[in-house]
């Protein structure tokens, strides 16, 4: 009896499945990519499905598909926004040896991005306007964003006491607070005012702010 060598239509749906389920993936991605670019300029309150479909050249109903609400969408930009964040400014920075070294490279990492942002605009600090009095899940993950890369950027204050590199008496949240105030000053001077000069003083801030922590012969 001849044996059939054609493959049944049960073993190839699961195939069909598989790629378009890999193409709808790739869909949503360069949605997300695209709202990501828009929502830097006109921030995360100016997204909307139509201006989205304008955009991307879908429908309004092929974008909806992906997201299923405007809600939806936004968060998913944040967390696009924080996966790029952590991929240009944390994991680099965790190459450095744990103090002051790797503290700096957290902050140097931030600089750059925050020199590109000058120009185009940051989703943290928009999006910190647009909802800071806004309850919500929209709020809640951007809230949730900045607070994991604050306790990020504290273990790193905390590792330096450890290697003896600050003093042991410095508070952690103090320190926190002066650095993340650089950032916030320089986009207010260089983007709201293109104050000159104002990526050379967030620099030397920072060196302020390590020279008056450092412990004795660090």
């Amino acid at each position: 009896m001849p044996v059939s060598t054609s493959t049944p239509k049960t073993a190839r749906a699961p195939r069909r499945e598989g790629r378009a389920l890999h193409k709808g993936r790739q869909t949503k991605a360069a949605i997300v990519d695209a709202a990501l670019g828009l929502a830097t300029h006109i921030g995360l309150e100016g997204l909307s499905i139509g201006a989205l479909a304008d955009v991307t050249g879908m429908s309004k109903s092929g974008v909806f598909a992906h997201f299923g609400s405007r809600e939806e969408l936004q968060i998913s930009v944040i967390r696009e926004y924080h996966a790029r964040f952590e991929q240009e400014v944390f994991y680099p920075a965790m190459e450095a040896p744990r103090g002051i070294a790797r503290l700096r490279a957290m902050f140097d990492n931030w600089m750059k991005r925050t020199s590109v942002e000058i120009d185009s605009g940051c989703i943290y600090i928009s999006g910190a306007v647009e909802f800071d009095d806004r309850a919500g899940p929209v709020r809640d993950a951007l809230a949730n964003s900045v607070l994991t890369w604050q306790a990020a950027m504290k273990r790193a204050i905390a590792q330096c006491k450890e290697c003896g590199e600050i003093r042991p008496d410095v508070s952690e949240e103090q320190m926190l607070f002066e650095i993340h105030g650089l950032i916030l000053a320089l986009h207010y001077e260089a983007r709201f005012l293109h104050t000159p000069g104002s990526m050379e003083r967030a620099n030397t801030g920072f060196d302020n702010i390590l020279a008056r922590y450092r412990a004795d012969g660090g």
